[in-house]
């Protein structure tokens, strides 16, 4: 199953998380370096929830911040 929010289209997205080495210049050392360059991904908070469409009750995959800005109307 897709981990997708029907809502808004809210998908897992790609980065990366930089790891730094090193004293900063302002607390007297020579500066940060990056040391190592890793791929991670951004995971959306998406939540099973009921939901009213056209007057009946379905399950639907939404993320939590549809669900917060009342986009949907739970059953």
């Amino acid at each position: 199953m897709s981990n997708v929010c029907e809502i808004c289209g809210k998908r897992q997205v790609v980065g990366g998380h930089i790891t730094y080495r090193g004293l900063a210049k302002k607390k007297g050392g020579i500066g940060l370096h990056v040391v190592k360059n890793t791929k991670r991904t951004f995971k959306p908070n998406i939540q099973v929830v009921r939901a009213l469409v056209n007057g009946s009750v379905v399950k639907m995959k939404v993320c939590t911040a549809c669900i917060r800005s009342n986009k949907i109307v739970k059953a």
